[in-house]
């Protein structure tokens, strides 16, 4: 069974509303959420405020200049203001975004960052999405995020070429991943050396081609994975010839199989106010 990359419909996404006021003054933190019944993509485009998002049942992609970010549950992206971007978040994921007053927020990142999605940083987040807030209680509550909101210490981000030379094999790899084509076929292709795509990769990406393709794979995989394909589906679609050969591959990129990474607590209602039906994009049922 094969897998489209980008399967449609696709729905675009509307432009972002500007910051509500209070008293005069803008927020420094709105926030919000969405449940998109169908893949969701952004065109590139930037913000006048600083922006985190971050999904709950299932994956965003981001690309951003020469870099793909994918964010999966646990893991948020901080998006600078001003920076163009565009992205895509899989169908049924609950897409949350926040957005920060540049002026009235303590910190700055000055490029892309994963952000570490604690159970606390994201209970703020969501308490602070509600519009009956006092002045007060806002405060108190962005603050708190202020302390909490840290940089996640795996920055999952795949490094793009931007050399002339090699782009087409990068580009082409995006559209289709699973492509089997061996570096030396490459060369052969675009008519150059395979020396000289093993250097540029490894000048450009600082990976070999071999790691670059392992890397976009499990990108993609994340992505798959998280809209509910069982893992034989993913390993056929992504140029594995056995399931066990591509999850030796996930374990060497993400630390754990797929399963134990897409493996959730009990999801109920609690604390966080987040519903606990959102489907478990491996086992393909709802949270227990």
């Amino acid at each position: 069974m094969q897998v489209s990359a980008l399967p449609e419909p696709v729905e675009p996404r509307e432009p972002v509303e500007p910051l509500p006021e209070q008293g005069g003054a803008p927020f420094t933190i709105t926030a919000g959420f969405r449940i998109p019944r169908v893949p969701t993509e952004w065109a590139p485009h930037s913000h006048a405020f600083h922006e985190l998002v971050w999904v709950r049942g299932g994956t965003l992609t981001s690309r951003v200049g020469d870099r793909v970010f994918t964010v999966s549950e646990g893991h948020g992206l901080w998006m600078p203001a001003g920076v163009a971007h565009g992205g895509r978040s899989t169908a049924g994921a609950q897409f949350h975004d926040a957005f920060f007053a540049p002026d009235r927020t303590p910190f700055a990142f000055g490029e892309p960052k994963a952000i570490a999605m604690t159970p606390l940083l994201e209970s703020l987040l969501i308490h602070l999405s509600r519009t009956d807030l006092d002045e007060a209680a806002r405060a108190r509550a962005e603050s708190v995020v202020f302390d909490v909101l840290r940089p996640s210490s795996h920055q999952f981000a795949l490094q793009l070429p931007n050399d002339p030379r090699i782009d087409p094999i990068a580009e082409a790899l995006l559209d289709d991943p699973g492509d089997p084509r061996s570096l030396e076929e490459w060369a052969v292709r675009l008519g150059i050396s395979d020396r000289t795509v093993t250097r540029a990769f490894r000048q450009a990406t600082g990976l070999s081609f071999a790691q670059w393709r392992q890397l976009l794979r499990v990108h993609r995989a994340l992505t798959l994975l998280s809209e509910g394909f069982d893992v034989l589906t993913v390993s056929e679609t992504l140029g594995y010839a056995r399931s066990s050969s591509f999850i030796a591959a996930f374990r060497r990129v993400m630390g754990t199989t797929p399963g134990a990474f897409f493996a959730t607590d009990d999801g109920a209602d609690g604390a966080d106010g987040v519903p606990g039906d959102v489907r478990n994009p491996v086992s393909g049922v709802q949270n227990a």
